[in-house]
């Protein structure tokens, strides 16, 4: 087996263990439950909205240490962080230990940065779009893995909702014991390059001697490798967001990132305020269906956009997926039978799956350098931004809007639609200026 692959195949292990959580597709209904001594406004209002801040407050600062420590640590970190949380579920039943395990929560999401850049230092860029494949899918593949078995332990009547956590907790014990299998990081992108550029240089130097030709390149790529590593993080900066296509769909990945957050961070709160709500719920079912649904519709968002739309096409394709997806979310949110509820869910996770993939996928293109990994977590950080101020005003008590959990949703409902509209009208009008523009450059060409 080639070393690049061996390496995917062990970083995929990881990934798959750590997504294998069957606990997650139940979580609002266990703190809701027998077992914890709080009420389902406290769930919303004082337990969820602490993992976003905490999320936010975290995310910048594990973004440096991990470039910082070479990866493999913070990945250790993180899985026993997953310890840490799922371990205290198990014995806390009170407001402020579920609060605790939230800011442990924070940091198990920002820990993800560790996992997609890890790979990334350890094989060369030709393999890239293969890694970044495995990657991905060992997430998707854990993640169905453990809604097939919440549904399957919970239909038969194996376990209660909250023994779940047993199983959370110990997949988070083999992917920590299998995080020590991991390869070691030698160099990172900002805080380790010295001796990877002088390295590169000394290669690009003596290939350019036998072609006699391109010793300028080594001379020009040098000065930036030779950056301080704050001097080159805010160079790629600098360089990727003065860039108007990067900025464009910048926005449109936080704004849209922001709302996902929040939607599948209070959704299971809705279908436990449904007054038909089934003896035994189908979390865990609805959870395979959005997998399945959204790994389909990436894989099409590809296959789709791949060369086949212009830049203007895409954004507008995204603004009227983006009404649609507002649709799913009203559908989810406005109808009495809860059936229909799973329904609206999953439609709208596969329509946010095919329009981040497209997003995504016009970022990288726009991009001209080795900054994919701080363009990305910026962008999470301004969407948990939008996020927390989606939080506060929507569902913090501070705000004084009173509002319930259907209505909530249905705020975020029209967020994406409004989204949708401006979009649209942004675009069409740039297209209208574009053609009106074109009959006075001819008279001026003339």
């Amino acid at each position: 087996m080639e070393s690049w692959l061996k390496i995917s195949c062990l970083l995929c292990i990881f990934g798959f263990l750590r997504e294998l959580r069957p606990s997650e597709p139940y979580h609002a209904e266990i703190l809701m439950g027998e077992w914890y001594h709080v009420t389902q406004d406290e769930v919303n209002r004082s337990v969820y909205p602490v993992g976003t801040y905490s999320y936010l407050a975290l995310l910048i600062f594990v973004f440096l240490i991990t470039d910082l420590l070479r990866y493999k640590p913070v990945i250790i970190a993180n899985a026993i962080t997953g310890i840490c949380i799922w371990g205290t579920l198990i014995w806390t039943s009170t407001l402020g230990g579920l609060q605790a395990v939230e800011v442990f929560y924070g940091f198990y999401q920002a820990g993800e940065v560790a996992y997609y850049s890890y790979i990334y230092a350890k094989v060369d860029k030709q393999y890239y779009p293969r890694v970044t494949s495995h990657t991905r899918a060992a997430m998707f593949v854990g993640k169905l893995v453990a809604g097939i078995l919440a549904q399957l332990v919970i239909g038969m009547k194996w376990m209660n909702y909250k023994q779940l956590f047993y199983i959370s907790v110990s997949s988070q014990v083999a992917a920590l014991l299998w995080a020590f299998f991991l390869p070691k990081v030698e160099m990172s992108l900002y805080f380790h390059n010295r001796s990877e550029a002088i390295e590169g240089a000394s290669k690009s130097v003596a290939g350019n001697l036998e072609k006699g030709s391109e010793q300028a390149r080594v001379e020009e790529a040098e000065p930036e490798k030779k950056l301080p590593a704050w001097q080159l993080l805010w160079s790629h900066f600098r360089s990727a967001y003065t860039n108007p296509l990067v900025i464009q769909w910048s926005l449109w990945y936080a704004i849209s990132l922001a709302g996902f957050l929040q939607i599948t961070t209070y959704m299971q709160v809705v279908w436990k305020s449904f007054a038909n709500e089934p003896t035994i719920a189908w979390n865990g079912a609805v959870d395979v269906a959005l997998t399945l649904l959204s790994a389909v519709f990436a894989l099409l968002a590809g296959y789709f956009h791949a060369g086949r739309l212009s830049t203007r096409s895409s954004l507008l394709s995204m603004a009227l997926l983006s009404i649609l997806e507002g649709g799913c979310v009203l559908l989810s949110c406005w109808t009495d039978d809860i059936y229909l509820s799973y329904l609206g869910y999953v439609l709208y996770g596969g329509l946010f799956a095919f329009t981040i993939t497209v997003a995504s996928s016009e970022l990288a293109s726009s991009l001209e350098e080795d900054s994919f990994a701080l363009v990305f977590g910026f962008n999470t950080f301004v969407g948990l931004i939008l996020q927390c101020i989606l939080t506060f005003v929507v569902v913090s008590e501070k705000a004084n809007l009173n509002l319930n959990v259907f209505q909530q949703f249905a705020v975020y409902a029209f967020y994406f639609i409004v989204i949708g509209v401006v979009y649209s009208i942004a675009v069409i009008s740039q297209y209208i200026w574009s053609i009106s523009r074109k009959p006075k450059a001819i008279q001026e060409t003339n």
